[in-house]
């Protein structure tokens, strides 16, 4: 029975231990959070090429109807709403990868209670530097998803157009001027989440670097 005391103890001391190696440093915490958030982004890079497919089977239907007259107007209702199917599809893939970005949006605000917990100054300030890119790409991929919502409406409005059998030129053309704007608008979104996307990384070798912490592959967008 004497035993019983020492033995609780050291249980106790040895869950103590493991605890705090499991719970390990700050940094090593904010490590498996950047971890973490890359693998909720997933879904998000598994999904580019798919979607790049989709673009350029839409872009063919498109340039198909252009060269049809009026007098081939089934023809061009048929490939219309192929199109618009392909929109649907565009769609669902925009609203998992938007699913996707709010997951690692979410997971990545983990490391605001580890920040004010390092120590050392030049790490803290790496962190900082990263966790403001990461926040400026998180709210840059907001904007191209809304823009890129935007120019699927305005894609949909054109195929229903294109089923009307007294569509106007003008029509026609004013609808082409509000598609092309809503591209521009995405591209220029797009290029603007690249560049903070390859920003962020950058920042997270620095992180990784002056914290000693090796930098894995899985952490990079």
């Amino acid at each position: 029975m004497k035993r019983i005391g020492p033995i609780v103890i050291l249980l106790l001391f040895t869950l103590v231990m493991m605890t705090g190696c499991l719970n390990g440093s700050p940094e090593e915490r904010i490590h498996n959070i950047l971890e973490k958030t890359a693998e909720k982004e997933n879904d998000f890079n598994k999904n580019q090429e798919p979607l790049n497919d989709l673009e350029k089977k839409e872009k063919e239907k498109y340039e198909k109807i252009i060269k049809l007259g009026m007098d081939e107007y089934e023809q061009i209702v048929k490939l219309s709403d192929e199109a618009t199917k392909n929109l649907d599809q565009r769609e669902d893939i925009i609203e998992k990868e938007q699913s996707s970005m709010q997951s690692s949006k979410k997971e990545f605000k983990k490391i605001d209670e580890q920040i004010g917990k390092i120590e050392d100054e030049k790490i803290k300030k790496d962190v900082t530097d990263m966790k403001k890119v990461m926040n400026e790409r998180y709210s840059s991929y907001d904007s191209l998803y809304e823009a890129y919502q935007q120019s699927v409406a305005y894609d949909r409005e054109l195929y229903d157009l294109f089923k009307k059998e007294d569509l106007k030129m003008d029509e026609l053309q004013g609808q082409i001027k509000k598609i092309n704007t809503s591209y521009s608008k995405v591209l220029k979104a797009n290029k603007q989440f690249n560049a903070l996307t390859e920003k962020s990384n950058q920042k997270k070798e620095s992180f990784y670097d002056s914290s000693g912490i090796e930098m894995a592959d899985s952490t990079k967008e």
